[in-house]
């Protein structure tokens, strides 16, 4: 439940004041203490975040690891403060198995003893499992990037703490709505439908190979997508509830922004386009605090055409546009106090469109069989899939501004799919992606998680055998399909190495 309003907060003294949000900052409030003496009164929840922020940033190094310091272990057994206690609870940490705990705690020591203050991560919104991953996945990193980022795990706790605690939609000084503050509210508007056709952007080069895909670079000769953006901020809500319009970037601007923007791109990724379009938006127009935006690559493959010596050779000016499966990728971006006024909220990529068909090796049979049941068991079918697959990074940085060969690309990804689904019997489609998301994290330590959505699209059979050959004749199926979703996660894959050398999982 809500217990002040921005308004509430403004009226406070000093101490009343600290006594209400001292706490947000885990036993540092010192840093409210100078957010309030500098910043006070706050127009938004947003602007006593950022406030309280860069108290952060200004404090010595030693008062930002005494911050660090007090906050408690995560998954650990000593008192910690009822906040910490609520949001441990939500992501699964305080209902540990006692091997889940012992894995916690020997990580907890070796990031503590290396690094001098303990594991932080904003947990809401997390599992056990993907907070231990990254736990494993941050222990390579150096003193430098982990204090940064540790405090950037910071700041995004006192947000969510803040976000708990004050009501911007209601104002006990001023109940109007146009006053009204966008948190609790869904409320975003933007322009969707953005074709970029950009030609010889930079070459994407920071591929590193892997055994299942000949996939090296993109030379980005043709560097196309499909735009969709959309942006929030409490200075919109007027042009909702009274037509005044005075803030409001009209769409076609957007589109155009986006359009011209894309000439002064330097990157070769989908996701660090989209970031160079997140950052021109919050820089040129301050009254949007945060932009959510998407992009589909258009494909074009190159054509071949005869070399003069009886053979054929790469185009480089000759295109085709492909129909088939392509590279997506998402961002959610907004303000931070970092160097580059950006903060990577969410982001997501993906492979789409993914249609696969296996003429024989695969089986689905052992499912529950009742009164309802008219499905034939099989020990070798064809199977016809339709498949997007999604991944996040440990760091999304990785995406943006990919180095040392840290780039995943979904042609990586599309060539693994094809790999696996050749080689498996699979016994059904559950465990097909399941196999296809363990070679993944195998291959890409540098990703978080792998998500599936699957559909089966497997050919209705027609004619069981013709004479003399393997063939059959097939038909598509009744419009009724089966789906799949499924997550695979650093953890499913530790357990599955455990399983594979004979150890306990």
């Amino acid at each position: 439940m809500k217990a002040y309003t921005i308004d509430q907060l403004n009226e406070m003294t000093g101490p009343q004041f600290i006594d209400a949000i001292g706490w947000v900052f885990e036993h540092s409030p010192w840093v409210a203490v100078r957010a309030w003496k500098k910043s006070a009164p706050f127009r938004s929840l947003a602007e006593l975040h950022e406030a309280m922020q860069l108290e952060v940033q200004l404090a010595t190094e030693s008062e930002q690891l005494a911050l660090l310091r007090a906050h408690p272990d995560l998954a650990g057994r000593l008192k910690m403060s009822e906040a910490s206690v609520s949001e441990q609870q939500g992501a699964g940490l305080t209902d540990l198995t006692p091997e889940e705990f012992a894995a916690f705690s020997s990580y907890n020591k070796l990031y503590t003893d290396k690094f001098g203050f303990p594991f932080i991560k904003a947990v809401r919104g997390h599992t056990k499992h993907t907070i231990l991953a990254a736990m494993m996945s941050r222990l390579k990193g150096s003193p430098e990037e982990e204090l940064e980022l540790a405090l950037r795990e910071v700041g995004k706790i006192a947000m969510f703490r803040l976000t708990d605690l004050i009501d911007e939609n209601a104002s006990a000084a001023s109940p109007t709505p146009s006053t009204n503050s966008m948190a609790g509210r869904t409320m975003y508007y933007g322009k969707g439908d953005v074709l970029v056709y950009r030609t010889f952007a930079a070459p994407l080069t920071a591929v590193a190979p892997i055994p299942e895909s000949g996939f090296s670079g993109h030379d980005n000769v043709i560097f196309a997508m499909n735009v969709k953006i959309a942006v929030r901020g409490d200075a919109f809500l007027p042009s909702f509830t009274e037509g005044d319009n005075s803030m409001v970037v009209a769409t076609d601007s957007m589109k155009n922004l986006i359009l011209r923007h894309a000439a002064d791109f330097t990157g070769s990724t989908i996701e660090g386009f989209l970031y160079h379009i997140c950052g021109t938006f919050l820089h040129k127009y301050s009254q949007m605090s945060a932009i959510e935006i998407s992009a589909d690559r258009i494909p074009f493959e190159m054509l071949q055409v005869p070399d003069g010596a009886g053979g054929l050779t790469d185009s480089s000016l000759v295109y085709r546009r492909s129909h088939n499966d392509h590279a997506s990728a998402a961002l959610e971006v907004t303000r931070s106090d970092s160097d580059s006024g950006l903060c990577v909220l969410g982001h997501q990529c993906a492979v789409s469109d993914l249609q696969l068909i296996k003429v024989k090796g695969s089986a689905f049979a052992g499912f529950v069989r009742d009164e309802y049941t008219t499905l034939p068991e099989t020990s070798d079918r064809p199977l016809f899939i339709w498949l997007n697959i999604r991944w996040s990074y440990l760091d999304p940085m990785d995406a943006i501004a990919p180095g040392e060969r840290r780039y995943v690309a979904a042609e990586q990804i599309r060539d693994l799919a094809h790999s696996v689904f050749h080689e498996l019997n699979s016994p059904s489609i559950q465990n097909l992606i399941y196999h296809i998301g363990l070679r993944i994290l195998t291959r890409f330590p540098q990703l978080e998680e792998v998500r599936f959505e699957s559909n089966n699209r497997t050919w209705e059979t027609i004619v069981e055998s013709i004479p003399d050959g393997e063939g059959r004749v097939y038909t598509e199926p009744r419009p009724p399909y089966g789906f799949q979703g499924f997550a695979v996660t650093r953890a499913d894959l530790a357990r599955a190495e455990a399983a594979a050398d004979g150890e306990a999982p």
